[in-house]
């Protein structure tokens, strides 16, 4: 078995300089999947990553940078948003990857470990993906990572100023522990 090639960790103040400039390299590439930011939620801006990282570890979500295991280098963000409990126990997973690094296997193998975190540091139950239906390389990665696709959700969330589709694709605890097995956060 090849060690692994990435590895995820809560975000700290001290990333905002490597964050920042990944973003702006990546802007263009990020940009037309993403809802236009409220004010001072810019992750592009100096106030919105201290509020992106204060927020990072809540009960209502989770935040990890994706980082290159031989080196630390961080390549993206995986998120697990509004967290509910209950009877539910579901997250609505989101996540990114800067333009160098998209297409490499990478995210394949962090959204793993952040599932696995969801569902076995969590305790969740479902974790859901909502994914445009032209964005054929997250489609894809949520079929390879096991979610199934759930349903369709016209105009479900505003990206860019437009009400955009969604496809709803989620994986269950017990899907997840059949795919990927018993293992530890």
């Amino acid at each position: 078995m090849n060690p692994p090639r990435v590895l995820i960790r809560r975000p700290l103040l001290s990333d905002e300089a490597e964050v920042l400039a990944l973003r702006h390299r990546s802007r263009e590439f990020l940009e037309r999947w993403e809802p236009i930011p409220p004010p001072g939620r810019d992750l592009f801006s100096t106030d919105g990553f201290a509020a992106w990282v204060e927020h990072a570890h809540t009960d209502q979500r989770r935040r990890f940078v994706i980082c290159r295991a031989s080196d630390g280098v961080i390549m993206g963000q995986a998120s697990l948003n509004e967290i509910i409990r209950g009877p539910l126990q579901q997250a609505f997973l989101g996540y990114w990857i800067a333009e160098e690094f998209a297409g490499k296997g990478y995210m394949t193998e962090a959204l793993p470990l952040v599932l696995r975190v969801a569902f076995q540091g969590l305790g969740l139950h479902r974790v859901e993906a909502n994914i445009q239906p032209h964005n054929a390389p997250s489609i894809a990665l949520a079929k390879k990572v096991g979610f199934r696709k759930e349903g369709y959700s016209p105009k479900y969330l505003e990206i860019r100023g437009q009400w955009s589709d969604h496809e709803r694709w989620a994986i269950l605890a017990e899907e997840f522990l059949a795919k990927y097995g018993p293992g530890t956060t």
